[in-house]
């Protein structure tokens, strides 16, 4: 008998008749001699309807109420399928986190997973009965309720799955699984049948929406093989794991792209030591995540120094930088909003030359500038205008011959 933990999402079961969906879904699972542990999103849009409604009653909703009011989301979620289960005849359990053993820090909306106690769990899978957790949630020591941040019930999935060692952790959505770039804007794109654990974070963290980059790192971490698929198909989906092919012919394996773009630039600054510090340590104490930083070479001991923020940061970066700017003797502070991101990705280019100018080519044949370049060992990434993101993707998809199965290459 083997144990899967399966997450379905808020598209997965927004409404009564989704949810009956879904139960099917677990029943066949378990009626397949399986333990199956399940962990659902709120349903539908109930977590942007919750912060709404918080936000009518508050300009400045506290963030640990906060935090109790959109648990309620799956809560919701759970116990409805825990009954739909029933009603199919199979024993189930709906748990809280706190139920579950879901412990977290205190950082709340973006608290991070410190341990899972899943011995409750382990007892009612020995029962016999399907195990519905609530996601997106944990609770501290003190016993307050937190939140995991957007994708959260995807991470509460796979931290499930590695505490119980899992055979696999199946995430259920509605796409069918992992593309080689988005098929909404690349018509040619193609599903994967299967991706390796580092080329999956790249892709989620530059922009691929269908697995949060915190699900993925817990899943290497742990060695978790995990499943994206479709609730509403039988499409086999993307087999996310360890092994890769030896040596692959296509190095790039997939493309992302992130609209959540703006530049910061810092003009005049002076070129001595401690300035970077002076710049980027008050952008940490204000919780601002910084992407890619660039500085130019300095002229008569003055530089200019670009770095990327969220565009929902970006007003708040600028209060941030524009009093240092002054204090150290900046000429002054500019910013962009309108860029984009896009990023080629593929273990295969850690050691094959020519793929930078390849993608370069590719963006000048369509005469899209680029803003900034950052790369990793198996990404590259340029920053556009953002009206040009999906003529880049088409450009790139169709340079790499990303349409063709590697058996075609």
């Amino acid at each position: 008998m083997a144990l899967i933990v399966q997450k379905y999402g808020g598209s997965s079961v927004a409404d009564a008749a989704k949810i009956k969906n879904v139960a099917r879904r677990i029943a066949a699972t378990k009626e397949n001699s399986n333990d199956v542990v399940v962990v659902v999103s709120a349903m539908g849009r109930t977590t942007d309807e919750l912060i709404a409604l918080a936000h009518q009653i508050s300009d400045h909703p506290d963030d640990r109420e906060l935090d109790v009011l959109l648990s309620t989301g799956e809560i919701v979620s759970s116990t409805l399928l825990a009954m739909a289960l029933k009603s199919l005849g199979h024993e189930s359990i709906s748990l809280s986190a706190a139920q579950a053993g879901i412990w977290t820090d205190t950082a709340y909306s973006r608290a991070r997973i410190i341990t899972v106690d899943a011995h409750r769990i382990v007892k009612e899978l020995g029962g016999g009965k399907i195990v519905i957790v609530a996601g997106f949630q944990g609770v501290t020591r003190d016993m307050d309720v937190t939140t995991l941040g957007r994708g959260g019930s995807d991470t509460t999935a796979v931290a499930l799955a590695a505490s119980l060692k899992a055979q696999v952790c199946e995430i259920y959505t509605d796409v069918e699984g992992v593309y080689t770039a988005d098929p909404r804007l690349v018509p040619d794109a193609r599903k994967l049948r299967d991706i390796a654990y580092e080329e999956m974070l790249e892709l989620a963290t530059y922009g691929t929406k269908v697995l949060h980059p915190r699900a993925v790192e817990l899943g290497q971490l742990y060695d978790i093989p995990i499943l994206v698929a479709s609730s509403f198909t039988d499409s086999p989906g993307t087999l996310i794991h360890g092994g890769i092919a030896m040596e692959v012919r296509n190095k790039v394996t997939g493309i992302a792209h992130d609209l959540n773009v703006a530049k910061v630039t810092v003009l005049g600054v002076p070129d001595r030591p401690g300035i970077a510090s002076a710049i980027f340590e008050p952008l940490a104490q204000a919780i601002i995540s910084v992407d890619t930083i660039v500085q130019n070479a300095s002229v008569e001991r003055v530089t200019d120094l670009t770095f990327t923020v969220a565009k929902n940061d970006v007003d708040r970066a600028m209060k941030v930088v524009e009093p240092v700017a002054k204090s150290i003797g900046a000429k002054g502070c500019v910013a962009d909003s309108k860029l984009g991101k896009v990023s080629i990705v593929g273990t295969g280019m850690l050691n094959t030359p020519g793929y930078a100018a390849r993608m370069f080519r590719a963006l000048y044949e369509k005469a899209i500038n680029i803003e900034l370049i950052s790369t990793s060992e198996i990404r590259i990434t340029c920053i556009i205008d953002e009206s040009k993101v999906e003529d880049a993707l088409v450009a790139l998809h169709k340079a790499f011959e990303l349409e063709r199965e590697e058996n075609e290459i």
